[in-house]
């Protein structure tokens, strides 16, 4: 599912026109992506927490050349889903 087809699907089921619908979409996501580059972990409850980890610099290989790169630190954004979410996922996918 592509970001516009979650502003249509949301936009119907609020009444809000497309434009609106993004422009909250749009705030959303910037203010979690604002808060992670704080490192400032956002809690949604009922669907996941997103959070910052960091890593360590290591050795790696390219996959398609074989040849040998280093890795730099750095921090990566992470997303644990709730129980709520993890339990419909699987729920839904047995049927």
């Amino acid at each position: 599912m592509t970001k516009q087809e979650i502003v249509n699907t949301v936009s119907e089921a609020t009444g809000l026109t497309k434009v609106e619908t993004e422009a909250v979409m749009n705030g959303v996501m910037s203010t979690i992506i604002e808060s992670l580059g704080k490192n400032k972990r956002v809690e949604l409850r009922g669907f996941g927490t997103f959070g910052v980890k960091y890593r360590m610099p290591k050795k790696a290989r390219n996959p398609g050349t074989g040849e040998p790169i280093n890795l730099p630190e750095r921090h990566v954004p992470t997303f644990k889903p709730s129980k709520f979410m993890r339990s419909h996922v699987n729920n839904s996918l047995k049927k």
